[in-house]
């Protein structure tokens, strides 16, 4: 006499049983994040000529993109594209209420502070995190990651650790380029197309721009791009299902490094200026 095993569990069961799986899948990717952090100081060490070929890679790009100028070329030309838009917008909108001469504070205030950090993570999260995704799951599927633990390599040191690493040191020039390229096609559009005068927008702009902005949105940048390169890492090292689980994974890797990087935008904004804005009003 052979016992029946249910097919299906209790549905209060099953309600348990998907916050156990959410809770174990956080709890899976934290321990992934941990490792990737404590072993960027092996991957510095021991895998140098990974690390530089992977900077090489996500600076000027391979293939097609190469072609064009890389990531540079891609992340500075969409700020550039906010930029002019920071122009339209805010000298339309100034110039309804008779302040149009404030369109260089609003470059020097929502440049700095909301769009350049937003697009630089547009930019990251659609080029080179969305190609690190696709490299480590067609290396997972292909049984290349187990081949290298194989023969002894520190898996996560050598795909993971060096790409967050390579990630951060390649936003360094990647940001500068942002700012300038903002800051240049709001001026340009402002003076140019609008015909406000030149000296009128550079007093407010400079009046307005404070460096620690700059710096705190440089850290910005910086803390995106750590969180946008472990979770695209994360997603790419536990691809499955063959090529459409590679692209599975970097439409979930992209979608959700977006959705992080905006709420930690929001965090750090609110933590820097949430209790006095640093803001001082000059004429």
């Amino acid at each position: 006499m052979s016992l029946s095993v249910p097919s299906k569990l209790h549905p209060r069961l099953q309600s348990w049983r998907g916050v156990a799986t959410g809770w174990n899948r956080i709890g899976a990717q934290t321990r992934f994040y941990v490792k990737t952090l404590a072993a960027v100081p092996d991957a510095v060490v021991h895998y140098q000529g990974e690390l530089l070929r992977l900077i090489a890679q996500m600076g000027l790009g391979a293939g097609a993109l190469a072609v064009v100028g890389g990531t540079v070329a891609i992340v500075g030309f969409l700020t550039m594209t906010t930029g002019a838009l920071v122009a339209v917008q805010g000298y339309n909108q100034l110039s309804s209420v008779g302040f149009e001469a404030l369109t260089g504070f609003a470059s020097a205030f929502f440049n700095v502070r909301l769009i350049v950090p937003g697009t630089t993570s547009v930019a990251l999260s659609a080029t080179i995190g969305a190609g690190a995704t696709a490299q480590l799951g067609a290396m997972r599927i292909n049984e290349e990651i187990d081949a290298l633990e194989v023969i002894g390599i520190r898996t996560v040191t050598y795909l993971a650790s060096t790409r967050v690493l390579a990630g951060v040191i390649v936003v360094i020039p990647l940001y500068c380029i942002a700012v300038m390229m903002a800051f240049l096609a709001a001026r340009t559009g402002t003076t140019a197309i609008y015909g406000q005068g030149s000296g009128v927008y550079d007093h407010y702009f400079n009046t307005f721009l404070n460096p620690t902005d700059l710096i705190w949105s440089f850290c910005q940048s910086v803390a995106m791009t750590v969180v946008i390169m472990l979770v695209h890492t994360y997603y790419g090292f536990t691809a499955s299902g063959g090529p459409a689980g590679v692209g599975e994974a970097v439409g979930r890797a992209v979608r959700t490094s977006m959705v992080v990087a905006a709420v930690e935008i929001v965090m750090i904004s609110l933590a820097v200026y949430g209790q006095s804005g640093n803001f001082h009003l000059a004429g």
